[in-house]
């Protein structure tokens, strides 16, 4: 092994291999290997300036380190990489070979910690083994629809997915943060006995690493180097109404001047997809939207924003279809058929990596949408949704979708978000169903995806909720009830729907959403998209559920409406260290062990304890309270925290509690 010192880097050359681990923000490094001549030079998500680099590097024939701050790396004549924290050891890479300062134990196997799988293309599959502490606990890595919100033990596809959002960053409950900075499509499994992370193609391995004594200060570590959250708008902070399809422009100015008519007021109102000719047209069907522009000022006048869906996907009836398939705007399939989307006709979903491709969506929408009023787009489908996830089918500008397919929704966000930064925007928000590490600093609203209407689907978006904060992605939502309903009349749907809107008062965005049956309505749009004609789904209007739960729903509104000052400050707060609105037990009480524990809870910033109902006809619950005095915020008791309390919970509210400073 051959060490070499490099400005701030410590660099390792042995056999085909090069290792460089350099000082990359506070406490932290960042670790590349490969077996080309060269790195590639992708930042990846770590797009941010770091100014703290300072870094000692100490060279030995054995065993050479670097330190920087509190984090010291140590590389042996081997090539293994261990990580101390003051001085302990925190994490080092399994190793089970020949040779080697540290491989004293299992040489047999013939196991790296590093393994690079060549393809006959040229790039490799490469795994990334690191030894496990079974005692640890890891949170974060983006948002997955399943019960874990403690992922050790857990097998996670790095892939994205509707529903499925993969960030690569864990926090892990032995004080360290780690980046996965490769958008490679993989897998990671955080095993008990080893925690192996896979790149399916890449051409490096390459991972940031950093340590401090808190879950905030790791993700104030983290959003140094990959970008914090913009500053949020306050007129964005109330209802955003939505539901599965407003047909018509009538329809939606019918919607709005009802909720006033109802004291239900809106910030937002969204105009859901195919309200287009075909899809990859990206304007309104004249049929429908005779005046958008006149409509948008109507709806400007009573003090709602608008917002417009917006679809990655192609038809080949598109007026836009035959340009952009000619000048490579599309993604191009390996294989086959050219398809790569078929809800409601033959689709080619667009290639944000390629720069021409974002300029030209840009530039249509400019005209057909943003120079009419248009306040922010629904970036829908940003995964991309594809027809089958078959990633070694698709291919992109930057390469193989194999090798970056991850980055796809961020650089889809930075199709509008950039642009409407040009444009004088300084504040650009707009809603996506996927994004990647990073994708906090382009104004993304990320909601959870197509999840059912189920008591099951609530308990998973508190878990997701609180790992998507943890991944550093601060600005989360939901659809309100989930999103597929069957029948709206079935009580224990609208007992669902409540706890739903109970919890989702005390989160980021408060939205309704959702494709409400049943379909007994004759459909008015006959219009052939190559699928058949489309339901609009039925009303979903906060009145539209009965006089009882509306006079709920109306209550939480107006505390949410109450609360808007000190939500904005949480908006401020993410914006300056990374912090979530929601967030973690632990977060806010990194030195209580019950916290750690304690997931059917959070804190919605530093200041409310949440305790939400996520089981059918469950009317009370146990709440725990760390330490400190806590006001019920329904009647004012106080309690004195240290315990769990068993608290009432009737369908008219959720138990809320306020710390007492």
């Amino acid at each position: 092994m051959k060490f070499i010192k490099e400005d701030h880097a410590l660099i390792a050359r042995r056999q085909s291999e090069t290792i460089r681990v350099e000082a990359c923000g506070k406490d932290a490094l960042r670790i590349r290997t490969t077996r080309y001549p060269e790195f590639s030079g992708h930042d990846w998500a770590l797009t941010e300036p770091v100014t703290e680099t300072k870094s000692d590097v100490t060279l030995s024939d054995t065993l050479s380190s670097i330190t920087n701050g509190r984090l010291k790396a140590e590389v042996t004549d081997a090539g293994i990489i261990s990580f101390y924290k003051d001085g302990a050891l925190l994490l080092r890479e399994y190793y089970r070979n020949y040779g080697g300062t540290l491989s004293k134990e299992s040489r047999c196997l013939k196991a790296t910690g590093r393994e690079y799988i060549p393809y006959t293309a040229g790039d490799y599959k490469i795994i990334q083994r690191f030894e496990s502490n079974p005692q640890e606990k890891i949170f974060g890595l983006g948002q997955y629809q399943q019960p874990n919100t403690n992922l050790k033990g857990c097998i996670l596809d790095l892939e994205q997915r509707n529903s499925q959002i993969t960030v690569p960053y864990a926090v892990s409950s032995l004080g360290y943060g780690f980046l996965w900075n490769t958008p490679a499509v993989g897998k990671v499994m955080l095993g008990n006995n080893v925690t192996e992370w896979e790149a399916a193609a890449a051409k490096e391995l390459d991972y940031w690493i950093t340590v401090a004594d808190t879950p905030k200060e790791l993700l104030q570590n983290y959003t140094a180097v990959t970008g914090h959250a913009p500053m949020m708008q306050e007129d964005l902070m109330g209802l955003w109404q939505c539901k599965l399809r407003y047909r018509t422009q009538d329809e939606v100015l019918s919607v709005a001047k009802a909720c006033k008519a109802h004291n239900v007021p809106i910030d937002v109102i969204v105009i859901d997809f195919f309200h287009w000719p075909y899809q990859g047209d990206w304007k309104f069907d004249p049929t429908y939207w005779p005046d958008p522009k006149s409509m948008i000022a109507e709806l400007h006048q009573m003090g709602i924003k608008v917002v417009v869906s917006v679809w990655p996907s192609v038809d080949k009836k598109s007026e836009n279809f035959g340009r952009m398939a000619e000048d490579g705007m599309l993604i191009k399939t390996e294989r086959g058929s050219d398809e790569t989307y078929d809800y409601q006709g033959d689709c080619v979903e667009i290639d944000p990596t390629n720069p021409d491709t974002r300029q030209f969506v840009w530039d249509t929408c400019k005209k057909n949408y943003y120079d009419l009023g248009v306040d922010g787009f629904w970036l829908d489908n940003s995964e991309p949704d594809y027809v089958k996830y078959d990633f070694d089918h698709y291919r992109y500008y930057l390469g193989p979708a194999l090798l970056c397919s991850n980055i796809y929704p961020q650089y889809y966000s930075r199709t509008f978000y950039d642009n409407e930064v040009k444009e004088g925007n300084t504040h650009p928000v707009n809603l996506l169903r996927s994004c990647w590490a990073g994708s906090q600093k382009y104004g993304n609203v990320v909601w959870s995806g197509d999840v059912p209407s189920t008591f099951e689907a609530l308990q998973d978006q508190l878990q997701c909720g609180i790992n998507m904060g943890l991944a550093g992605i601060p600005w989360w939502t939901t659809d309100i009830g989930g999103f597929m309903t069957d029948d709206v009349n079935d009580p224990d749907f609208r007992q669902l729907l409540i706890r739903w809107y109970e919890f989702a008062v005390y989160t980021a965005f408060l939205r309704m959403h959702g494709d409400r049956g049943p379909y007994d309505i004759e459909p008015l749009d006959h219009r052939d998209f190559g699928g058949g004609y489309l339901h609009t789904g039925q009303s979903n209007e906060l009145w539209s559920y009965g006089e009882d739960n509306f006079k709920i729903m109306k209550h939480y509104l107006d505390i949410r409406t109450e609360m808007k000052p000190y939500i904005s400050s949480l908006f401020k707060e993410a914006h300056e260290n990374g912090s979530p609105l929601l967030r973690a037990m632990f977060y806010e009480f990194p030195d209580d062990p019950e916290c750690w524990n304690t997931y059917d809870q959070y804190m919605f910033g530093s200041e409310y304890l949440v305790a939400p109902i996520l089981k059918l006809n469950q009317f009370e619950r146990d709440v725990y309270l760390p330490k400190g005095s806590w006001k019920d915020t329904r009647d004012g008791s106080v309690y004195e925290g240290g315990t769990t309390i068993h608290a009432k919970a009737p369908i008219e509210s959720i138990p809320v509690f306020q710390k007492i400073k």
